[in-house]
């Protein structure tokens, strides 16, 4: 997996696996990959309910938890904040030796909490005071309810890893909220800012879902033609709006005392059009400052035949004309964005209730 050593040290990405089972802990096969050059991991509802409900191998732990009484939703907590821990282990020697730029870990907090200020913003502190590790990054939603939580945080000195933006638009205000929230700790006596660390989890594959089948209903040869070119374009103005973001007056302020960028990290990265390139949203998004969390397939692709070379920022017109293009074919990518969140929103907490559903019955069973 050299690719995936290159990906880093010629050209500044961190790849990050997108995630996690208690086996891959305990065979080994996340250290092994730790060692291939992966550099941190991110995990949600929907990986931690396949993990789960998809083995036994959360078992014995599960039957301690029935034997002390726990509730279901602890128990759920419990077997996901082990998982986190075995993670956070692994990767603590990448954290060291980048000096704090990667080796971390994310859990996300409880989905249902998405629209709920007060509620993201206790489970978030809470997640960080019971795990205490220096490389946990706790996820938030980029919703409007989640956008005063992250900042909260930041101006506590705790990591983010904020989630679910499909828009430059709220990629925008996920960054001003960021600056906003270290503006707020460096004025507490002591703060460290340089200790403080943030990714802002931009989609991808999805966009090119949703806008592709609003292309093939305008079904003219130039929307065909655009088709598969939407995700990227957008990722790559993102990147434009995070060097603006980053630099200047404001934030040359803040770097003086140790603060360090919010790195764009590409998610959803997997081709879910067969006809793409296994490795289309690895090979088109490479650049310096940034992230790509990868699912087993993708970095497995990847690493045996991805094309390495900065990619980000090659043509920032021809993805800027791309996506004006898309939106003069009457595609409103604004409905998009906002279907998207939504879609993904639903999918989390459908994830986590399955989760909460399956635990009560196996732990029934157990009693």
């Amino acid at each position: 997996m050299e690719r995936l050593h290159r990906l880093y040290h010629e050209h500044g990405q961190s790849p990050w696996l997108d995630n996690l089972r208690r086996d891959f802990i305990t065979s080994g096969h996340l250290a092994n990959l730790r060692d291939a050059g992966v550099r941190g991991l991110t995990s949600n509802p929907t990986i931690f309910a396949k993990a789960i409900m998809g083995s036994s191998h959360y078992d014995v732990q599960l039957r301690e938890l029935v034997a002390s009484g726990v509730s279901v939703e602890e128990a759920c907590w419990e077997l996901v904040i082990a998982d986190i821990h075995g993670a956070l282990e692994v990767f603590a020697s990448v954290h060291h030796e980048s000096s704090g730029v990667d080796g971390f870990v994310s859990v996300e907090v409880d989905p249902e909490l998405a629209h709920d200020t007060n509620g993201t913003t206790s489970a978030a502190r809470a997640l960080h005071q019971r795990i205490d590790r220096p490389n946990l990054m706790v996820k938030i939603p980029a919703t409007p309810s989640g956008l005063p939580a992250i900042r909260q945080m930041i101006a506590e000195g705790r990591n983010v890893n904020v989630t679910l933006i499909f828009s430059i638009e709220r990629y925008r205000a996920v960054m001003q909220a960021y600056v906003e929230g270290l503006e707020q700790y460096a004025a507490t006596p002591g703060a460290d800012l340089s200790q403080v660390a943030s990714v802002a989890s931009f989609f991808v594959s999805r966009v090119d879902t949703e806008v592709d089948r609003r292309l093939d209903d305008v079904g003219t040869a130039q929307a065909r033609a655009l088709q598969g070119r939407a995700a990227v374009a957008q990722a790559v103005l993102a990147y434009e709006a995070f060097t603006e973001m980053f630099s200047g007056s404001r934030w040359e302020a803040l770097e003086r005392r140790g603060a360090r960028v919010q790195r764009p990290l590409w998610a959803s990265t997997s081709t879910k059009n067969p006809a793409y390139p296994d490795t289309l949203y690895v090979d088109a998004l490479i650049g310096p400052h940034t992230v790509n969390t990868l699912p087993d397939a993708t970095l497995e692709a990847f690493a045996h035949h991805g094309a390495l070379a900065r990619t980000i920022d090659a043509d920032v017109a021809a993805a800027n004309s791309a996506w004006h293009q898309v939106a003069a074919l009457g595609v409103d990518l604004d409905e998009v964005s906002a279907q998207l969140e939504r879609e993904g929103l639903a999918s989390f907490q459908a994830s986590f209730r399955e989760l909460l559903d399956g635990l009560s019955q196996r732990m029934t069973s157990l009693r």
